[in-house]
């Protein structure tokens, strides 16, 4: 038996595949998301450029000083972040010495055990991020004109609600 066919022969099955392929291109949240990433990323990466910092670099600062001394799986945790990325951007921060790994803490539950690394900002970090605060400013008032007043809610209650489901 022969499947249906388009009024010019063609197997019905393509014009619907392609339909349903067509209808993913316009209708994927993910695509859309990734490209808001993406171009709100670029406005902070090219902000934070003068101060030798990307985006990614300047965010864990920022998460690691909210949450320190903390470990490499509480910082995961937290941004919702592979291993292997969080390994590369931790790397440049440690090496650029705006972080460093603590040797020793105070109350017994907070010593490292030798499965933890405690991580927890330095001078030179904070200075950092007080340096570049007037380019994060100006790069967040760019991403919140390009988002909108009801674009830029709508992003913060997502992560909000994704953040305090880790908690």
């Amino acid at each position: 038996m022969e499947g249906a066919k388009q009024s010019d022969g063609q197997p019905l099955v393509r014009t619907v595949g392609k339909e349903v392929i067509a209808d993913i291109g316009n209708t994927c949240v993910l695509m859309r998301t990734r490209l808001i990433s993406r171009v709100i990323t670029g406005i902070y990466d090219e902000k934070l450029r003068p101060f030798g910092i990307g985006s990614a670099q300047f965010a864990l600062l920022v998460v690691i000083y909210q949450i320190e001394p903390t470990t490499r799986a509480k910082i995961g945790r937290f941004q919702h972040q592979h291993r292997s990325i969080l390994t590369r951007n931790l790397k440049v921060i440690l090496s650029e010495g705006w972080a460093e790994e603590v040797r020793y803490q105070t109350d017994a539950r907070s010593r490292p055990d030798g499965r933890s690394r405690p991580i927890a900002l330095t001078k030179a970090g904070i200075d950092l991020l007080l340096k570049a605060e007037p380019a994060w400013q100006a790069a967040q008032a760019q991403a919140k004109a390009l988002l909108g007043k009801d674009g830029t809610i709508a992003v913060m209650d997502i992560a909000y609600r994704i953040i305090g489901s880790t908690r």
